[in-house]
């Protein structure tokens, strides 16, 4: 048996008054992602547990049959794994974006979708000026990641963390909102806080900033600290659920969870993370790796992007994009490996008229081997809501969908 699971990230939404009060699901031309929901299944999957924030990290532990309220560590340690940094029983991960807060504001929480290269050399400067000190017990390393996704390791001396207990705040959900109402709180905030303000004259007198500031773009005015955790302990998926899996994303967070689930992962020429990411590759290299993997996972983050954006109309070029390129091509290559089965799912939402990421189910549509159609003829939320299948918590879709 194979099995392909697309994500969509973040693309479940609200009716949006500029689609005509339609979701960007509903209003985008989808065939691809109605032929799985007629062939087989639409329904909903609360991957994110109210106590819990709901974001990626979270969902994704979720989406991939993993209970968050008993694996979740924190954001910042699942990108670590992504990117080969090993962490120790005493250390912590963090989450370092790049911001653009000029005036107290979040205006910006990617510096201006900040590229890798312009990225790296001004997180090197603060790992000069600031890495390798001494600090609550700790040494502290900046390493630099995809575009204005970074990460701080504060490696403990000692079991005791002043980071145990830190509470902190995504900035992608604080759009145009004073940074002072949302900074670091609990134990460790004076830290945190102590190497944001630092931060500040570091990049400030960069030239990278200079130049990006006189070419008309965005530059990095601080460090924003968040996503704090320690190295999750989880058993492979492959032991779980008896598949070997690989994951096609773009964005290390997702990459780190398929890497600790012990998948292959798979690096696409062209993919960003972003609006303009290569979906066409990502649909190749997907359909290549079935031949070598019983489950292939592909993630693409332009929805969420879009969302955060503020950006309608691109929210719904994503989401027609990924069903081209990606989801139609999959679903003619499958057939001729025989029994298979296919999942369409955000891992939450993402609502435009907010930016940010909210609470509540998300639509899946799942068709394939074994699965009986349910008669839905398209994929959205409205449908979704309409079938009677639902999971919550939503970890338990995995051993339905692999019909365990």
């Amino acid at each position: 048996m194979k099995y392909v699971i697309v994500i969509p990230d973040g693309c479940a939404d609200d009716p949006v008054a500029e689609l005509g009060g339609l979701t960007p699901l509903q209003a985008a031309n989808l065939p691809n992602m109605d032929r799985v929901a007629r062939a087989g299944v639409v329904g909903l999957s609360n991957n994110v547990p109210p106590s819990l924030t709901p974001a990626s990290d979270v969902a994704t532990l979720s989406l991939f049959g993993y209970d968050p309220l008993k694996y979740y560590t924190g954001r910042a340690p699942l990108e670590t794994a992504a990117m080969g940094i090993h962490l120790g029983p005493n250390d912590w991960a963090v989450r370092c974006n790049l911001v653009y807060a000029p005036d107290g504001h979040m205006r910006d929480f990617t510096a201006g979708h900040i590229s890798s290269e312009d990225g790296a050399p001004l997180v090197r400067a603060l790992q000069h000026e600031l890495g390798g000190r001494e600090l609550a017990g700790g040494t502290l390393e900046f390493h630099p990641g995809v575009q204005y996704r970074n990460i701080l390791v504060w490696r403990g001396h000692a079991p005791a963390s002043p980071l145990q207990g830190t509470r902190t705040q995504a900035p992608h959900d604080i759009p145009d909102r004073p940074v002072a109402d949302y900074l670091p709180q609990g134990p460790g905030a004076e830290l945190l806080v102590s190497l944001m303000e630092a931060s500040k004259p570091v990049l400030a007198a960069h030239p990278v900033n200079a130049r990006r500031t006189a070419g008309g773009q965005k530059p990095a005015t601080q460090i924003w600290l968040w996503g704090q955790g320690q190295a999750p302990r989880m058993a492979p998926f492959a032991d779980v659920y008896g598949c070997r899996g690989a994951i096609i994303s773009a964005v290390d967070l997702v990459r780190g969870v398929g890497v600790l689930l012990g998948w292959h992962r798979i690096d696409v020429p062209g993919a960003t993370g972003y609006l303009d990411t290569s979906y066409a590759n990502k649909g190749k290299y997907a359909i290549e790796a079935l031949g070598a993997f019983d489950l292939v996972c592909v993630h693409v983050e332009a929805p969420d992007e879009a969302s955060h954006e503020g950006k309608v109309l691109e929210k719904v070029r994503a989401l027609e994009r990924i069903d081209e390129h990606i989801v139609g091509p999959l679903l003619d290559a499958l057939p001729r490996y025989g029994a298979h089965r296919v999942l369409v799912e955000p891992d939450h939402r993402t609502t435009l008229a907010t930016r940010a990421h909210a609470h509540g189910a998300v639509a899946f549509a799942a068709c394939g081997s074994g699965i009986a159609p349910d008669g839905a003829d398209r994929y959205d939320e409205p449908t979704a809501a309409t079938t009677g299948l639902s999971l919550d918590p939503g970890w338990q879709l995995m051993n339905w969908w692999l019909g365990r």
